[in-house]
């Protein structure tokens, strides 16, 4: 038995499946199909319809859908041999494993086998060429160049026991990896691209107000992207890919950014209505206090007049100086959680990077 592979048509992650388009070709031996060629004008081969000759029924194991091949036809030498060489176009099923996804490889497995014959006394399927010979010969009639590079073959055959009997499989592992180039271009980069634009604007010299409607357009933005990247990936996985990690801790760092801007919002709003009671408290005018009624002028209560220089200066000074000590605390508390933010999205991005990276 002979392999190749010449397509791979499509994978879909969410339905599990690959198809495959490939060639398969089968050796067999029939004693009581043999003559001499010089008995026939020397003819050594004729073809033949597939149902005119016992054919060896094989299938494959994780088919779920495909097209019959339409070239029925087999070959037959002079000594019994017959070869049949059949293209398949066929929908396996493939447990795909997206962890790293777009930066994944993944191995599917194409098993062929007979379960009508035992392989002890009558069948036993053999490979004609090594895996790196069959290699080499579908890398070379490869006929797409998609999304998914053909990468490497195995071979595995062993024998599969069923009700006590022994039957032969042929296992081809089929490697294939992803090319990342369209997911960075329309998923990583724009949201990396974001978020530096979240982090200029919250870096930005702009006012506080100006940056909240900055932070939430840019949220909005995002929040497009990873409806873009929940159509592809699979709806349960053992795993969540880090993909998915990226775009929500991304995501919920933009957030965090908004919360903060809201905080420093709230502590300058803050700090301003302090200065308004303060500056009122500055600005009113103090009465005598109530004595006894002997002690009260004709003209009722007075207003005090000025106090002296140095006596009227000190108070205020007093204030003015609360006013100082509370104005440098809110550029303290603003480079905290910016350069914090700052640090929390770099362990964030390196964490990221090693993990695809590994």
């Amino acid at each position: 038995m002979d392999f190749m592979l010449v397509a791979i048509l499509s994978v879909v992650e969410k339905l599990q499946t690959v198809s495959f388009y490939f060639v398969l070709n089968l050796e067999w031996q029939n004693p009581f199909a043999t003559w001499d060629p010089l008995d026939f004008c020397n003819i050594s081969e004729i073809i033949l319809p597939m149902d005119t000759y016992w054919s060896p029924p094989v299938f494959i194991l994780e088919r779920v859908s495909g097209q019959n091949p339409e070239l029925n036809y087999m070959v037959l030498m002079h000594n019994g041999s017959f070869n049949s060489t059949r293209p398949f176009q066929v929908t396996l099923t493939c447990s795909l494993i997206i962890l790293k996804f777009p930066f994944d490889t993944q191995t599917c497995n194409l098993s062929i086998a007979s379960f009508l014959y035992p392989a002890v006394t009558h069948f036993v399927m053999k490979t004609r060429r090594t895996p790196a010979e069959i290699m080499k010969d579908s890398q070379s009639f490869f006929l797409t160049d998609g999304e998914w590079k053909f990468t490497n073959l195995s071979i595995i055959e062993y024998t599969e026991m069923l009700d006590d009997k022994g039957f032969s499989v042929v296992t081809y592992l089929i490697s294939m990896e992803r090319r990342p180039t369209l997911y960075i271009l329309n998923l990583i980069l724009p949201t990396c691209a974001l978020y530096l634009l979240d982090m200029a604007v919250l870096f930005g010299p702009s006012s506080l107000e100006e940056k909240i409607n900055f932070q939430i357009a840019i949220i909005l933005g995002s929040s497009m992207l990873a409806v873009i990247l929940n159509n592809s990936l699979p709806t349960s996985s053992n795993k969540p890919p880090i993909i998915v990690v990226f775009f929500l801790g991304t995501f919920l760092l933009m957030i965090m950014a908004v919360l903060d801007t809201f905080f420093l919002l709230y502590q300058q709003r803050k700090s301003l209505r302090l200065n308004k009671v303060l500056r009122s408290f500055q600005q009113e005018p103090q009465e005598l206090p109530k004595g006894p009624p002997g002690s009260l002028a004709k003209g009722g209560p007075q207003v005090l007049h000025p106090p002296k220089k140095a006596q009227g200066q000190r108070q205020p000074t007093k204030r003015l100086w609360q006013l100082q000590e509370l104005d440098p605390f809110l550029p303290v508390l603003e480079k905290v959680l910016l350069y914090s933010h700052l640090f929390l999205s770099l362990f964030f991005f390196t964490v990221i990077s090693v993990k695809w990276s590994t």
